[in-house]
Protein backbone atom coordinates (compact mmCIF):
# COMPACT_ATOMS: atom_id res chain seq x y z
CA UNK A 1 0.00 0.00 0.00
CA UNK A 2 2.97 2.60 1.03
CA UNK A 3 4.43 2.10 -2.49
CA UNK A 4 0.92 2.56 -4.13
CA UNK A 5 0.77 6.63 -2.88
CA UNK A 6 4.73 6.70 -3.55
CA UNK A 7 3.72 6.58 -7.09
CA UNK A 8 1.52 9.12 -8.27
CA UNK A 9 0.97 7.60 -11.65
CA UNK A 10 -0.09 4.13 -9.65
CA UNK A 11 -2.08 6.37 -7.35
CA UNK A 12 -4.24 8.11 -10.08
CA UNK A 13 -4.77 4.40 -12.34
CA UNK A 14 -6.19 3.32 -8.63
CA UNK A 15 -8.72 6.06 -8.14
CA UNK A 16 -9.62 5.93 -11.77
CA UNK A 17 -9.91 2.32 -11.47
CA UNK A 18 -12.48 2.41 -8.63
CA UNK A 19 -14.47 5.33 -10.09
CA UNK A 20 -14.88 3.32 -12.72
CA UNK A 21 -15.88 0.67 -10.67
CA UNK A 22 -18.66 2.23 -8.81
CA UNK A 23 -20.27 3.91 -12.20
CA UNK A 24 -20.59 0.81 -13.31
CA UNK A 25 -21.82 -0.61 -9.88
CA UNK A 26 -24.95 1.90 -9.42
CA UNK A 27 -25.62 1.41 -12.79
CA UNK A 28 -26.56 -1.68 -12.56
CA UNK A 29 -28.35 -1.52 -9.72
CA UNK A 30 -30.41 1.21 -10.82
CA UNK A 31 -34.20 1.93 -11.13
CA UNK A 32 -34.43 4.74 -13.81
CA UNK A 33 -35.88 2.69 -16.49
CA UNK A 34 -38.87 2.10 -14.56
CA UNK A 35 -42.22 3.94 -13.06
CA UNK A 36 -41.05 3.88 -9.35
CA UNK A 37 -43.79 6.43 -8.33
CA UNK A 38 -46.57 4.27 -9.66
CA UNK A 39 -47.59 0.66 -10.01
CA UNK A 40 -50.55 -0.96 -12.47
CA UNK A 41 -51.86 -4.05 -11.96
CA UNK A 42 -51.42 -6.97 -14.88
CA UNK A 43 -53.37 -10.23 -15.14
CA UNK A 44 -51.81 -12.87 -17.42
CA UNK A 45 -50.88 -16.46 -17.60
CA UNK A 46 -46.92 -17.27 -16.54
CA UNK A 47 -44.82 -18.65 -19.98
CA UNK A 48 -41.53 -18.75 -17.78
CA UNK A 49 -40.20 -17.69 -14.52
CA UNK A 50 -36.26 -17.06 -14.86
CA UNK A 51 -34.20 -18.13 -11.31
CA UNK A 52 -31.27 -16.09 -12.17
CA UNK A 53 -28.79 -14.14 -10.71
CA UNK A 54 -28.71 -11.23 -10.74
CA UNK A 55 -32.08 -10.72 -10.77
CA UNK A 56 -35.16 -12.70 -11.30
CA UNK A 57 -37.66 -12.90 -14.45
CA UNK A 58 -41.34 -13.06 -14.64
CA UNK A 59 -42.42 -13.84 -18.32
CA UNK A 60 -46.23 -13.85 -18.86
CA UNK A 61 -49.15 -13.31 -21.82
CA UNK A 62 -51.51 -11.10 -21.18
CA UNK A 63 -54.71 -10.49 -22.82
CA UNK A 64 -54.55 -6.71 -24.84
CA UNK A 65 -56.71 -5.24 -27.29
CA UNK A 66 -55.38 -6.50 -30.57
CA UNK A 67 -54.36 -9.99 -28.90
CA UNK A 68 -51.95 -11.66 -26.33
CA UNK A 69 -49.03 -9.25 -25.54
CA UNK A 70 -45.81 -10.64 -23.73
CA UNK A 71 -44.57 -9.24 -21.14
CA UNK A 72 -41.31 -9.66 -19.24
CA UNK A 73 -41.17 -8.79 -15.50
CA UNK A 74 -37.94 -8.06 -13.85
CA UNK A 75 -37.48 -9.16 -9.97
CA UNK A 76 -35.27 -9.14 -7.15
CA UNK A 77 -32.28 -11.35 -7.00
CA UNK A 78 -33.10 -15.31 -5.98
CA UNK A 79 -31.25 -14.87 -2.46
CA UNK A 80 -33.25 -11.71 -1.23
CA UNK A 81 -36.62 -13.63 -2.64
CA UNK A 82 -36.12 -16.85 -0.78
CA UNK A 83 -35.36 -15.03 2.44
CA UNK A 84 -38.93 -13.71 1.85
CA UNK A 85 -40.65 -16.70 1.18
CA UNK A 86 -40.11 -17.46 -3.11
CA UNK A 87 -38.49 -20.21 -4.44
CA UNK A 88 -37.89 -21.26 -7.47
CA UNK A 89 -41.39 -23.17 -7.82
CA UNK A 90 -43.22 -20.29 -6.72
CA UNK A 91 -44.09 -19.59 -10.44
CA UNK A 92 -44.78 -22.54 -12.76
CA UNK A 93 -45.90 -22.14 -16.41
CA UNK A 94 -49.67 -21.87 -16.87
CA UNK A 95 -50.21 -20.63 -13.19
CA UNK A 96 -52.80 -17.57 -14.09
CA UNK A 97 -51.70 -14.24 -11.48
CA UNK A 98 -52.39 -10.61 -10.83
CA UNK A 99 -49.10 -8.70 -10.46
CA UNK A 100 -48.36 -4.84 -9.85
CA UNK A 101 -45.45 -3.41 -11.97
CA UNK A 102 -43.84 -0.55 -12.13
CA UNK A 103 -43.81 -0.17 -15.90
CA UNK A 104 -40.93 0.53 -17.90
CA UNK A 105 -40.61 4.31 -18.90
CA UNK A 106 -40.01 3.48 -22.25
CA UNK A 107 -43.15 2.07 -23.19
CA UNK A 108 -42.26 -1.52 -23.55
CA UNK A 109 -44.35 -4.51 -22.65
CA UNK A 110 -42.96 -5.13 -18.62
CA UNK A 111 -41.52 -3.65 -15.89
CA UNK A 112 -40.25 -4.15 -12.10
CA UNK A 113 -42.62 -6.66 -10.13
CA UNK A 114 -43.83 -5.28 -6.90
CA UNK A 115 -46.20 -8.06 -6.06
CA UNK A 116 -47.24 -11.11 -7.44
CA UNK A 117 -51.59 -12.59 -6.21
CA UNK A 118 -50.75 -16.45 -6.94
CA UNK A 119 -53.52 -18.66 -7.86
CA UNK A 120 -54.05 -19.73 -4.02
CA UNK A 121 -54.72 -16.24 -3.71
CA UNK A 122 -51.73 -15.77 -1.45
CA UNK A 123 -49.82 -12.20 -2.33
CA UNK A 124 -46.08 -12.35 -2.67
CA UNK A 125 -44.03 -9.13 -2.25
CA UNK A 126 -41.36 -8.91 -4.34
CA UNK A 127 -40.02 -5.72 -2.54
CA UNK A 128 -39.75 -4.03 0.77
CA UNK A 129 -43.51 -3.37 1.84
CA UNK A 130 -44.44 -0.11 2.40
CA UNK A 131 -45.93 -0.20 5.91
CA UNK A 132 -49.89 0.55 5.57
CA UNK A 133 -50.85 4.30 5.58
CA UNK A 134 -47.84 5.38 4.58
CA UNK A 135 -47.53 7.92 1.66
CA UNK A 136 -47.36 6.62 -2.44
CA UNK A 137 -44.74 8.85 -3.20
CA UNK A 138 -41.25 8.52 -1.18
CA UNK A 139 -39.64 11.66 -2.60
CA UNK A 140 -42.72 13.97 -1.04
CA UNK A 141 -42.24 12.54 2.56
CA UNK A 142 -38.63 14.33 2.84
Amino acid sequence: MKALFRNPRASIAAVLVAIASAGAAYAHHSTAMFDMMHTVKVEGTVTQFDWTNPHTFIFMDVAGKGGVEHWGVEGMSPNYLSRNGWSRHTLKPGDKVEMEVHLLKDGRKGGFCSTVKLPDGKVMANLPQRPAGAGANPAAEK
